[in-house]
């Protein structure tokens, strides 16, 4: 499929991002991602490796409709934590009294 990236055509195909992306370690998620094979990548970590750009040059949007048209699935940016969500050990301390804190 052809497709441009920061002003530039590439030829991409399913098969292809799948053999760039082979062997590559994911980088923490904290905003949009990209599911390819069992792993959930960083779409400006998989934009930078099958452009072979600098992540400054384009953005997310190109990447993630270039993605997509291959029928990989794409992930908004993860949701945060609500306020006042206590750890388990915390909520767990809490139902017996506690103060959540350990050692104290």
């Amino acid at each position: 499929m052809r497709c441009v990236i920061a002003r530039y055509p590439f030829d991409l195909t399913k098969a292809g991002v799948l053999a760039s992306m082979k062997g590559v370690r994911p980088e923490l998620v904290t905003g949009e991602s990209v599911t390819i094979g069992r792993r959930r990548y960083p779409v400006m970590q998989v934009g930078q490796v099958i452009t072979r750009q600098d992540r400054r040059d384009f953005t997310v949007g190109e990447v993630t409709r270039a993605l997509a048209r291959l029928g990989f699935t794409c992930h908004d940016r993860p949701e945060a934590a609500p306020v006042g969500v206590g750890t388990p050990l915390g909520t767990a301390s809490a139902l017996f009294g506690g103060t959540g804190s350990v050692g104290v």
